[in-house]
């Protein structure tokens, strides 16, 4: 005769064997966003004599130069690389908000980056007359000043900081 079969005798939970669930857990507050980009205590002096090229150096010099004149205030050192000029405190429809240079440039490997407001009534006409360039968002970019038409470029800058600072009074 076949030994019988034992059939698996079902255990309850009981207070020590039972699961426990993982208690909910909180929503965590979000993050206020901080830009990585502010101003520093950098020299931008510094900044400008460490460009090797002095043709780019001269460049620089000469966008500061006209900034300062457009804005009326003095470069000030946006993270390590931007040379910016006054700022302003921007808020958007999604909440987000912070502060930004006015104008601004950037000596970077390829080219010279401007930073200015892009779309305002007008930029297109000026952009079409500059010389030779590319553009991204809020970015000029050129090889050097001796490429464009500079009182088209001062025109753009002072529009772009008058527009600016309608937006954000």
């Amino acid at each position: 005769m076949a030994p019988a079969k034992k059939t698996p005798t079902k255990k309850t939970p009981t207070k020590k064997t039972a699961t426990k669930k993982a208690p909910a857990k909180k929503p965590t507050p979000k993050k206020k966003y901080e830009a990585k980009t502010k101003p520093t205590q950098v020299s931008p002096a510094s900044y400008l004599a460490a460009i090797t090229d002095p043709q780019r150096r001269q460049d620089c010099q000469a966008l500061v130069e006209l900034m300062s004149a457009i804005t009326g205030k003095p470069p000030v050192m946006w993270g390590p690389s931007i040379v910016g000029f006054d700022a302003y405190h921007y808020k958007y429809d999604s909440g987000h908000e912070g502060d930004c240079c006015l104008l601004g440039f950037a000596s970077r490997k390829a080219d010279l980056t401007i930073y200015l407001m892009s779309g305002f009534e007008g930029a297109g006409e000026l952009l079409a007359k500059l010389g030779r360039h590319r553009t991204s968002k809020a970015c000029l970019y050129v090889k050097r000043l001796s490429d464009l038409d500079l009182g088209v470029l001062e025109t753009l800058l002072r529009r772009s900081a008058a527009e600016i600072r309608k937006r954000y009074p």
